[in-house]
């Protein structure tokens, strides 16, 4: 269907590509990987045609339609959010606009004497609705919305009053109305909670056309694509399977290709000594003459690309006491919405709880209680002895100074660091070279959440409360975070739509539900084979958990 034939593609002194192939055919689903920076968007743009390579040939076949989301969203106001997921659709969204316009006049008392022709073109408009199947679209862009998380009173406000986020599930939810033969997928994870992003996985799956996507969250990559693309020093290289073979795949075809530079080093090595201890003697000329040509005429294997990969280590932490957190019959609510009504809730050292429960269950809240960042409407929160507390939230990342650079906000932070200290934290957590160099105001979103969680873990807490921390983070940025936190000795509180994450460092489950909140010994793993779900509510509960006291 899409074909890329030795495409080169130079962004000023940046090249991205170089005689790179790779083709996606009917029905595949492929991932789309590479380092940040390698050139994953700039491929979107070419195979959406926004722009042309230098040379070589992108080429779509007759016919073949092309679904593209993408961060930026653009615009989104003065209609509602079924009305914006409709106009993807095509001609039918102008029907329906002129519909709503239609049905506004016929209740406009000052338009009486046109209701005739109102009417008459109110019939007319109706007839092309329906034929377009209208009615039907409707019904499709509330369920797909639905799957998203939306309310009906979401769907049917101002698009305009969302935020970012939501604005970016509306556009998503844009190209999956849509149905193209063909959907690129720039990122669709970010910003979806966790019954969302089941419910996409799920859509995706059942998606009959074929799909490229970039994503930050393993999982969800290994259950849908069925080939890796990798993007690596401007060449582009096809892998069959899913992340999770691609990844085993590398490390395997590394090994291989640095076993044959090792033996073609090894053996221009011995010819080249042979060269350099005879070229002088008349009686060995010709040999030499023919060691240099076939030197000169032998294909060079190239070593490996190595990805830089930093592990970042905790320095140990200092013992909290056995009781970390408190809760006592806290009540908390926002106007007339009641979060929490009696709740009592303990964090103990080395216990790892994650969080889980539909948007507006009270996840960040709890742990804003916990934090100090929000108080109770009534009850007691209390941190127990010797408890140092690091807090991760998405704001945090609003509070660095703009105009600092990456370095000068660890400096500042740490001002009895050492330089090399600092520019190792720096590296550990992807700022090296002139990257540090970078003021906090031109830092993208994934940027910023690194050098927050930096600056948090330098001197290590021993109580941890994480809300959303692998949001925005590149998949070998959350590998390298997941590795340190699992020699981590402290208590940890987080909220994560990662069920990679979520499987790997939690030992207790804490879920919120509209009928009470219930606690689960063992971690997210555990939590799934004992309840059969991944989320809560998605399926009907299998009550194996002990009760934490709460409003039901």
């Amino acid at each position: 269907m899409i074909h890329l034939d030795n495409i080169s593609k130079q962004n000023g002194h940046q090249i991205l590509f170089i005689e790179a192939s790779a083709a996606l055919f009917k029905g595949e689903k492929a991932g789309l990987v590479g380092p940040n920076g390698a050139g994953k968007t700039t491929l979107f743009r070419l195979l959406t045609g926004r722009e042309e390579a230098d040379e070589g040939q992108v080429s779509v076949e007759r016919g073949v339609t092309i679904g593209y989301f993408s961060q930026d969203v653009g615009d989104m106001r003065g209609r509602s959010a079924v009305a914006e997921v409709m106009d993807g659709a095509g001609p039918v969204s102008a029907i329906s606009a002129e519909l709503a316009e239609l049905e506004a006049a016929m209740a406009d008392p000052e338009k009486a004497d046109e209701m005739d022709d109102i009417i008459e073109r109110y019939g007319e408009v109706q007839g092309r609705f329906e034929e377009l199947g209208g009615y039907a679209l409707d019904g499709r862009a509330r369920e797909v919305l639905a799957g998203l998380s939306f309310s009906q009173e979401m769907m049917d406000g101002d698009v305009g009053a969302l935020s970012g986020g939501w604005k970016m599930r509306v556009a998503l939810a844009r190209i999956l109305l849509m149905r193209p033969d063909v959907m690129l997928l720039d990122e669709p994870s970010n910003h979806l909670d966790l019954e969302s992003l089941i419910w996409l996985e799920q859509f995706l799956k059942d998606y009959e056309g074929a799909l490229m996507m970039t994503s930050h969250d393993r999982e969800f990559m290994n259950r849908i694509v069925t080939k890796i693309v990798e993007i690596d020093g401007g060449t582009l290289t096809t892998y069959s399977g899913d992340y999770e073979f691609y990844e085993q795949q590398r490390v395997l075809n590394e090994k291989q290709q640095q076993a044959q530079f090792d033996r073609q080093q090894a053996m221009m090595a011995k010819e080249i000594k042979f060269i350099e201890r005879f070229k002088a003697r008349a009686s060995h000329a010709a040999q030499v003459q023919s060691r240099v040509k076939q030197l000169e005429k032998i294909d060079k294997v190239e070593a490996p690309k190595r990805r830089q990969s930093v592990a970042f280590e905790f320095a140990p932490a200092p013992r909290s006491g056995e009781d970390v957190a408190t809760l006592k019959q806290v009540h908390k609510s926002y106007g007339s919405l009641q979060i929490y009504d009696g709740l009592d809730f303990q964090v103990r050292r080395r216990e790892r709880w994650c969080v889980m429960g539909v948007n507006g269950a009270g996840k960040s809240t709890l742990l804003k209680l916990v934090a100090g960042a929000t108080t109770p409407d009534d009850g007691t929160v209390a941190l127990g002895a010797s408890v140092k507390m690091g807090y991760f939230a998405q704001h945090a990342m609003d509070q660095l100074d703009g105009e600092d650079t990456v370095f000068q906000s660890l400096e500042h932070s740490f001002p009895q660091a050492g330089i090399g200290s600092l520019r190792a934290l720096a590296g550990c957590f992807g700022f090296s070279g002139d990257d540090v160099e970078k003021r906090c105001r031109v830092l993208s979103g994934g940027e910023k959440a690194r050098l927050v969680m930096a600056k948090m873990l330098y001197n290590p807490p021993n109580f941890l409360v994480l809300d959303e921390p692998t949001n925005h983070l590149d998949l070998m940025t959350k590998e390298m975070l997941i590795k340190a936190l699992a020699e981590y000795e402290g208590a940890m509180l987080f909220v994560s739509h990662d069920r990679h994450f979520l499987a790997a460092l939690s030992n207790r489950v804490l879920e919120l539900t509209p009928d009470g909140v219930h606690a689960y010994g063992g971690g997210y793993t555990e939590y799934v084979e004992r309840t059969g779900q991944e989320a809560p509510l998605l399926h009907p509960r299998n009550m194996q958990a002990s009760q934490v006291r709460a409003a039901s």
